[in-house]
This record gives structure tokens, C-alpha cells and sequence, in this order.
């Protein structure tokens, strides 16, 4: 049964950092493609990161250089560290997955978390 459960939301200062969590069941390994996603209210909904099965990643411009997505295979876990926070990352948080390509693509994501909220205050 695949379930995505995220965890790690919460409140921050700007400039402080928060590391989100994925427990991807039943493994990370039997995705394609694992990404983060956020949606702020009035907001179309932002690809922030995410990992293919080797590894690979790739960022949006609007956190590149502060957020890093990684995978644990041996604990089926996604992760999103979150540094530098602004408030504009004020959102929630979603972690998706797929087995279907491209990863850019959101609507692939097949199997999406019930999301964790980030707020972020100056």
C-alpha cells in the first residue's frame, strides 16, 4: 500500500532553517521520481525539488542554493533541508512520487501526501 506521510512543519524566523520529512511507504527505491511541492493561498501550486533513482536532482530558481532534497533508501525517507528561510516560502509543503517520467512534470506524480504546513515570519 503506498502511503506518503510528511512531517518536520512548523514555524521559523527568517534566515532559520527546517528539514521536512517524507516516510514513503513501502520504499523510496520503487520510484522514478520524488519530489517536494508547495502551494501558498492564492498561489498556483510550485515544483520546489526533486530526485530521481539515481540520485539526481534538480531545484526551482526560487529555492536553489538554499534547499537540498535527499533520499534515505535504508530508512524510506524523503527529506527537503530547508536553510535560509524566507517568508515567502510561507506554504504547504507536499511530498509526491511517481514511477511514470519526467520528473519535471507534476502532474506524473502519482502519490501525494497530505502536506506539512511552513511558515516562515520576518
Amino acid at each position: 500500500q503506498v502511503q506518503l506521510v510528511e512531517s518536520g512543519g512548523g514555524s521559523a524566523q527568517a534566515g532559520g532553517s527546517l528539514r521536512l520529512s517524507c516516510a514513503a511507504s513501502p520504499y523510496t527505491y520503487r520510484y522514478s521520481c520524488m519530489g517536494w511541492f508547495r502551494q501558498a493561498p492564492g498561489k498556483e501550486r510550485e515544483r520546489i525539488a526533486y530526485i530521481d533513482r539515481f540520485d539526481s536532482t534538480n531545484y526551482a530558481d526560487s529555492v536553489k542554493g538554499r534547499f537540498t532534497i535527499s533520499k534515505d533508501n535504508a530508512k524510506s525517507t524523503l527529506y527537503l533541508q530547508m536553510n535560509s528561510l524566507k517568508p515567502e516560502d510561507t506554504a504547504m509543503y507536499y511530498c509526491a512520487a511517481t514511477t511514470s517520467p519526467p520528473c519535471a512534470w507534476g502532474p506524473a506524480y502519482q502519490h501525494w501526501g497530505q502536506g506539512t504546513q511552513v511558515t516562515v515570519s520576518s
